[in-house]
Formats: structure tokens, sequence, C-alpha cells
């Protein structure tokens, strides 16, 4: 019997969910059927994704997911909302395009902060509250696994995401709850808008991506339902990288 990638009855937290990937995402969970905290900065972005979704069972929080205080208080309100967390999509991330010989110490803080101790302090204070397990699902990169041009910091941070899940999943497992990655490549939203009208840095991607486009945004949120589901249930620790093949491209 096949099990069910619905969410239904289940509380996710969302972070980053005002724009891009982490809207994509939190609109794919709402959908499939679970109680959803939206979590970013942007009181605004937050408003109009909650608009949009449009129905009961989504809040948000406006919250530094690089302060463990803020995100307690995340945590804390998810469970004043809907009495759970049994899911964590640990989406929020930023870059800065700095040439190795560029980049800074304040770079490299300010990226790390976000990108890798983020994921290290919401999974922790989330995880102490999925008493039943649960499921967390860590927004990585194919710039963690793979080689790219430029962005080292950048890099360091999704791989690091990258191996917290390996070990995220070998400390928790035993307690239920299951910690998968999704390693995106180029999709279109508002902060790669401007490099994909680039038709030479586009056309530079396509060249190492096998399916020959960049991905539509339902693409990746889609694989994060899946994973956070019942459906997913003996998958743990992995990183699936959704990325038209780029990350297994070869000689050709």
């Amino acid at each position: 019997m096949l099990k069910s990638i619905s969410l239904e009855g289940k509380t996710a937290i969302v972070t980053g969910a005002g724009k891009g990937i982490g809207k994509a995402i939190a609109q794919a969970v709402a959908e499939a059927g679970a109680n959803v905290m939206l979590v970013a900065r942007t009181e605004s972005d937050l408003k109009e994704v909650q608009a949009e979704i449009d129905n009961e069972r989504t809040s948000y929080c406006v919250a530094d997911i690089t302060s463990r205080e803020q995100i307690r208080q995340a945590v804390d309100k998810t469970i004043e909302q809907f009495g759970a967390v049994d899911v964590l999509v640990n989406n929020a991330g930023m870059n800065i395009r700095s040439s190795l010989a560029n980049a800074t110490d304040e770079e490299w803080h300010k990226i790390m902060d976000t990108n890798a101790q983020s994921v290290f302090m919401f999974s922790q204070e989330a995880a102490k509250k999925m008493a039943a397990g649960g499921s967390i699902v860590n927004i990585s990169s194919v710039g963690g696994e793979r080689a790219l041009k430029t962005g080292i910091v950048y890099a360091a941070s999704k791989a690091a995401i990258i191996q917290m899940t390996k070990v995220m999943a070998m400390e928790w497992g035993p307690a239920n709850i299951r910690v998968n990655a999704i390693g995106p490549w180029y999709f279109r939203t508002p902060l790669t808008e401007k490099l994909l009208n680039d038709e030479d840095y586009l056309n530079s991607i396509l060249a190492v991506t096998p399916m020959k486009r960049v991905g539509e945004l339902p693409e990746v949120a889609s694989p994060v339902v899946f994973l956070a589901s019942d459906a997913a249930s003996y998958i743990t620790g992995q990183t699936l990288f959704v990325d038209g093949g780029m990350s297994i491209h070869g000689f050709s």
C-alpha cells in the first residue's frame, strides 16, 4: 500500500518563507494540508504570502534566524497556535557574490551565520518539541557538493548543511526524527532574475545542465513535501539534488 504524501494534520515551520523558493515551499506545504508557520524578517512579505495561501491554517512570525532567542520565539508561537511542530524546513539563506580574493571576514560570518548556523540552531530548538518524531528538510545547494567558479563562503555554508544533515539524521534517528536535504540548482526567483536575464550567464548554466533549462519553483517545492511526508518515512540523512542533472554532468 502506498504511503500518503499528504501533510494533513501536521504542522510545519518554513524559514525564509517571504520570497522565492521559501514562498513556493510554504505554498506547497499548505496545499498538502499542513498548518504552516511562515518565518522571515520582513513582515510585509509574510503578510503577502499568508494572504496568497488564504486559509486559517497559516500564520507567520517575524524573526531573525541568526538569533537563537528569536528562533525560540518562533517555535513557541507555533506550539501556541497549532499545538505541535512536526516539520521544519530550513530554507532561509543568502549569498554575497565576492571572488575568493575579495571575500571579507565580515562576509564569511554573515553568510555562515545565516546559512549554516541558523540550520544548527533552528533544528535544535524545533527537535526539542518533536516528541512523537518529525521531519526536518534543510535547503542546501549543488554548490555545497560541486565546485563552482566562485562563491567560496556560500559553498562552505551549503556543504556544512549537507554534513549537518547526515549527523542530525544519525543522532535523531532513534527519536524518529528524519533529517534530509534538498540541493537546488538555478530556479527563477527574485534573487536570480537579473542573472538569468543575462544571456551569456544563462547559456553557461544550460551548458552544464542536461535538461537544458532552469527549474520552475514547483519543481523544488514538491520534493520538499515528499521528504516531509509519510511517503518518505524510511528516508533520512540524504541530500536530493533537484538540479536538472547538473550534479552528474560529465564530458559531452
